[in-house]
């Protein structure tokens, strides 16, 4: 691994391949074709990816031992599921990964707003097609990519955005009022043969979770009191934050009972969990150091158990990876304002990035006004426990010996967000171990002024913290100099 920046992770779901040339449903036949259902579909994919030990849930980190075996029963058992878990623990990004598990197309009938299967049209438009043109019966096919719909629970969402409701328009061509073909059809019907997804459902008003009842188990909808009946072909899964329950709603009874599992999931179990993921989701322009991502996890693990934040609430790993991505830019702040070549983030950016990301902790109501405080705090605690566990024991202790030493002959060093590399390390001068240090804590990035300076200043906090030397912080100007 080189100093180039942490990429985002790649789409789960590559370009598709041309879609196949059929066009009528007399050609679609003549291929073969035997039509399936959804949860099926799902079920004979997921089942081939674990007879081929392919990663069934690509882009999911830290659920691989958990979350994932039980989403995977989920899905073989032919269930709708709910996942239940605090903010920010990838519950939107599993249920989007469940797209790579669909068929790459499928036939339609053309023109159909339910994505009707081609053989058994269950649609009045569709079905009139059907008798009229028999094998001639146009069709077309759809991308796995256009088989997902998402719903984003809120109070104002109606029936009618999720069932469907009559379309003035269609009334005003002359068509009458029980005509089932003036509904216009809401995001359930229009998500038939794929995957609906309900983000945060508990917000989801009760009036309006009612509606759902049906299309969980007995699979139709009902529209402004029409005799219609659409069996349709989905795999429901829905999110929801614990939280919830009490504070904003609650999933009715007779909704859950519908749904055939409830799957916990959590934040990541390790610290290595936590590098991984950071590595994956930040998007960054700058180096950030190894040494800093394994600050920043820690940083995050000790917010997460502080009883100075609402356990109810959660620390999202969005904290982290905002925090890793501000890092980023104060390096490259840093690197335009001085006319550096390369930008390094540094341990003591994350004194200034702290305060930043008070928006994103719900603190105990008995900390107001510490919040800054706290979260400095953390910060401090989190780089010295880095520091330990990276250095404390290491083949550089002579070099963290000789800079206690240098401190102590009445030298002094200076670093700041605005502080150059080079001002930096032409302060401390030459001095034995300084490459041990570089391969210690980045073996796997290139060497550069501006990593090393990033190293050494690592190295000169932790002595600071662990109170071998001292720091006094004057403008923004950090100035470390004898205990």
């Amino acid at each position: 691994m080189t100093s180039s920046s942490l990429a985002p992770s790649a789409s789960p779901t590559p370009s598709p391949t041309p879609s196949p040339t059929a066009t009528t449903l007399g050609a679609l036949l003549a291929t073969g074709y035997a039509p399936r259902g959804i949860k099926a579909e799902l079920r004979a994919n997921l089942t081939q990816r674990l007879r081929d030990g392919q990663t069934t849930l690509p882009g999911i980190v830290g659920f691989e031992e958990t979350v994932g075996p039980d989403v995977e029963r989920a899905l073989l058992a032919g269930h709708d599921f709910v996942l239940l878990g605090e903010r920010g623990q990838g519950k939107t990004r599993l249920i989007r990964s469940l797209i790579t598990l669909l068929d790459e197309w499928i036939p339609v009938v053309e023109g159909c707003e339910v994505n009707d299967e081609p053989t058994a049209p269950i649609c009045a438009r569709c079905q009139r097609l059907a008798r009229e043109l028999g094998d001639s019966l146009p069709i077309s096919w759809r991308n796995r990519r256009d088989r997902f719909g998402e719903k984003l629970a809120t109070p104002d969402t109606s029936v009618g955005d999720l069932i469907g409701d009559v379309d003035p328009v269609k009334v005003a061509e002359g068509r009458s009022l029980g005509d089932a073909e003036t509904i216009h059809y809401g995001l359930v019907p229009r998500t038939n043969r794929g995957i609906l997804a309900i983000n945060e459902l508990p917000d989801l008003a009760e009036r309006i979770q009612v509606s759902l009842l049906n299309v969980l188990e007995e699979r139709d909808i009902q529209v402004r009191g029409y005799q219609l009946r659409l069996p349709l072909d989905l795999l429901v899964v829905a999110s929801a934050n614990p939280e919830d329950y009490t504070n904003r709603g609650r999933i009715i009874t007779p909704l859950k009972d519908r749904f055939g599992a409830e799957i916990r999931t959590h934040y990541p179990a390790s610290l290595e969990i936590e590098v991984d993921l950071l590595r994956q989701e930040a998007a960054i322009e700058a180096a950030v150091p190894e040494h800093l991502l394994d600050v920043v996890a820690r940083f995050t693990r000790l917010v997460r158990e502080s009883s100075s934040v609402d356990q109810r609430s959660g620390v999202s790993a969005r904290f982290a990876i905002a925090c890793v991505e501000a890092l980023s830019g104060s390096a490259l702040r840093r690197a335009a304002i001085n006319g550096d070549e390369q930008a390094v983030a540094r341990i003591g950016d994350l004194a200034k990035i702290a305060p930043t990301l008070r928006g994103k902790v719900e603190f105990d109501v008995s900390e107001e006004g510490r919040e800054n405080e706290v979260l400095e705090f953390l910060a401090r605690k989190s780089a010295a426990e880095s520091w330990r566990a990276l250095l404390g024991g290491s083949d550089v202790r002579p070099l963290l010996t000789a800079l206690v030493a240098w401190f102590d002959e009445g030298n002094s060093l200076v670093a700041g967000d605005l502080v150059p590399s080079k001002v930096l390390l032409d302060e401390l001068g030459p001095m034995d171990g300084l490459g041990a240090l570089l391969s210690q804590l980045e073996p796997r990035m290139d060497s550069s002024p501006a990593l090393l300076a990033s190293c050494v200043e690592f190295a000169v906090e932790g002595l600071w913290l662990t109170r071998r030397i001292d720091k006094d912080v004057i403008g923004g100007v950090s100035r470390y100099a004898s205990a």
